[in-house]
């Protein structure tokens, strides 16, 4: 693996955990949303990664030199959370408030995004101190004609 390729997954790495810090402060943000101008609440998001893929030729003869490097991460998908219900509170005043009176507010809870917050940060950091030992590695490299 050369040196600027590991620069390079480092900092896919931050760039991925980064859109993934917005999407969960956008989460946190609409944990009150009952209506998002369809009549619907607001749909808890969720980031999927994958493996980033390079050009066809110089994919081939990477793997065909060194089968076990990889080229980063990326975001492969932001799909909407089906698999939670909304929680439904009965307020007959609210102006979202179904036939029944019960209003139904988005299936984001603000403990599990808080711990998905912090689980991205530390992923951040990781690949930050990741890159910095390869900047210094770098310069200690280029230190030694010296």
């Amino acid at each position: 693996m050369s040196l600027f390729q590991s620069f390079d997954i480092s900092a896919s790495g931050m760039t991925a955990e980064r859109f993934r810090t917005d999407i969960i402060a956008e989460n946190i943000a609409n944990v009150n949303t009952t209506n998002r101008g369809d009549g619907q609440p607001y749909r808890r998001k969720v980031v999927t990664f994958e493996q980033r893929t390079v050009t066809p030729f110089s994919k081939y003869f990477n793997e065909s030199r060194n089968p076990h490097v990889g080229n980063g991460v990326k975001v492969n998908t932001v799909t909407e959370d089906y698999a939670t219900d909304f929680t439904a509170t009965y307020d007959p005043s609210n102006p979202d408030a179904d036939a029944n009176g019960y209003v139904y507010y988005p299936n984001v809870n603000t403990v599990t995004e808080m711990t998905n917050l912090i689980d991205s940060t530390r992923a951040f950091e990781a690949n930050a101190t990741a890159f910095d030992a390869s900047k210094s590695m770098a310069q200690a490299g280029l230190s030694i004609g010296q």
